[in-house]
């Protein structure tokens, strides 16, 4: 089994500014060793290590932990899509081969930002490295990343954390509708990550989070779906294993072929890991 979303950090309160006081449970230090009795207990044999800082010091972080970790079996990385030199530092990258593809924290930004012609330049050059791109967003967002995404059709994506719907409400139309245009892109795949952080951390229903399930699946299908934690994110509402059982509990109507597949084979050949 393969966890395609982890973070590691060294707490720092300006460089994470994002982690409020109310986040205090993920306010200090999260290393791979912090996960071995975790993946031991649940037999997950790897993860995919994805940037929590926007800076290239970020992949020298990442690859210095799996150089010592053999769970980290891949990264996603950040690089300056928008820069001159993008050329340059992805060939000065591409030696590294535990670096898979890159993301950039798009929730972060607007509309001018992501539909900008030198963002799309940047996406259309990782082709030529075999990268993939990691597309991070609010389901908000969603109607601007799919025109990204047809500027730049034949780049192979990943949506994280299900394009964050609106778990807490339930105002799932929408996204939903979005979530199905995305996914007519064959190129595009999606992460089951993340959703405990988007419903009420404490107070969620197993129903709202399979209700975005089936939309995931019904678009996606099974060939195309990945698995995830997000941790240490998702410590702000539950337990690793809360989690890893939720999705186990939803998956056992599937096939053993499309366990295997949202387990570890799409994310193996996604991922090239």
């Amino acid at each position: 089994m393969i966890d395609t979303h982890v973070h590691f950090w060294n707490f720092d309160p300006v460089k994470d500014s994002w982690i409020t006081e109310e986040m205090s449970v993920i306010r200090k230090d999260f290393k791979p060793e912090n996960l071995t009795e975790t993946y031991r207990e649940l037999q997950i044999t790897g993860c995919v290590a994805v940037q929590a800082s926007q800076s290239e010091s970020e992949n020298d972080f990442l690859l210095t932990l799996a150089d010592k970790n053999e769970i980290i079996k891949g990264i996603v990385g950040w690089v300056d899509l928008k820069s001159k030199d993008l050329e340059e530092r992805l060939q000065y990258w591409s030696a590294f081969k535990k670096i898979k593809g890159w993301r950039h924290v798009l929730q972060a930004e607007n509309s001018d930002f992501i539909l900008s012609d030198d963002f799309a330049r940047g996406i259309k050059t990782l082709k030529k490295y075999n990268y993939t791109y990691d597309l991070l967003c609010y389901h908000n967002q969603l109607a601007d990343i799919i025109k990204l995404v047809d500027k730049v059709a034949d780049q192979p994506y990943v949506l994280d954390h299900c394009g964050k719907p609106d778990v807490k409400s339930q105002d799932l139309e929408v996204w939903s509708e979005h979530i199905k245009l995305l996914a007519q892109n064959p190129n595009v795949y999606c992460k089951l990550s993340a959703l405990l952080v988007e419903a009420d951390w404490k107070n969620w229903k197993e129903i709202e989070i399979f209700n975005c399930f089936d939309v995931i699946f019904e678009h996606f299908g099974t060939n195309r779906v990945m698995y995830g934690s997000d941790w240490p994110v998702v410590l702000l509402s539950r337990p690793y294993a809360d989690w890893y059982n939720l999705v186990i509990k939803y998956a056992s109507k599937f096939s053993i072929q499309e366990r295997e597949n949202l387990f570890l084979n799409t994310a193996s050949s996604f991922y090239s890991l």
